[in-house]
């Protein structure tokens, strides 16, 4: 009897062992996958950031008018081209206010100045009459055109944050950031 109860004893100690072997285990791939899922998704984000520079001006542009009929955007067309007195998309936001989006697909080395800023803030309300401005580029902002356009309250998305709408973040959530001290005004390197 008692070499009975030695014995289920030892098997307990040895299925615990077992179990807590299994379970630290499980653990580990569970923490490497979600290391292999983290770098998937950022090799595939710049994949698909690096798909934008291959666009045309005009793909991008529709690119981006995906972009916000996805996120529940209405009546959203583009309308670039010759003539376009700055507006690229047009469109409601959910809310119904009217969204007018000036697009700028640059190299990535190259930067958005206040020159193309200004104009953008001169016909974007004036002529489009637009409650929301959006300014989206493939590249930086100088930091002189953030500082007009935060003073304009106009919406800047920068490569960085094109990567994050890219990913599903929805357009409403960079209406309202501080586009002063938001991302760096530094020109990316060409070959990154």
């Amino acid at each position: 009897m008692v070499a009975v109860c030695v014995v289920m004893a030892l098997a307990t100690v040895i299925a615990a062992i077992v179990a807590t072997g299994l379970v630290r285990a499980g653990r580990r791939e569970a923490a490497a996958e979600r290391i292999r899922l983290a770098e998937q998704a950022r090799v595939q984000a710049v994949q698909s950031l690096d798909s934008v520079w291959r666009m045309s001006d005009r793909e991008f542009e529709e690119y981006v008018a995906t972009l916000c009929r996805r996120d529940g955007c209405t009546e959203v067309r583009r309308v670039g081209g010759a003539g376009d007195l700055g507006a690229d998309v047009i469109g409601r936001l959910p809310d119904g206010r009217k969204l007018v989006i000036q697009c700028k697909r640059y190299a990535r080395h190259r930067s958005v100045g206040s020159r193309d800023i200004q104009t953008f803030n001169g016909t974007a309300r004036a002529e489009h009459g637009a409650d929301v401005p959006v300014f989206v580029a493939s590249c930086k902002y100088t930091e002189p055109a953030r500082r007009f356009a935060a003073k304009q309250q106009l919406t800047l998305i920068d490569i960085d944050l094109l990567g994050f709408w890219n990913s599903g973040s929805p357009l409403t959530s960079f209406l309202d950031l501080d586009i002063r001290r938001s991302g760096t005004n530094r020109k990316l390197d060409p070959e990154r």
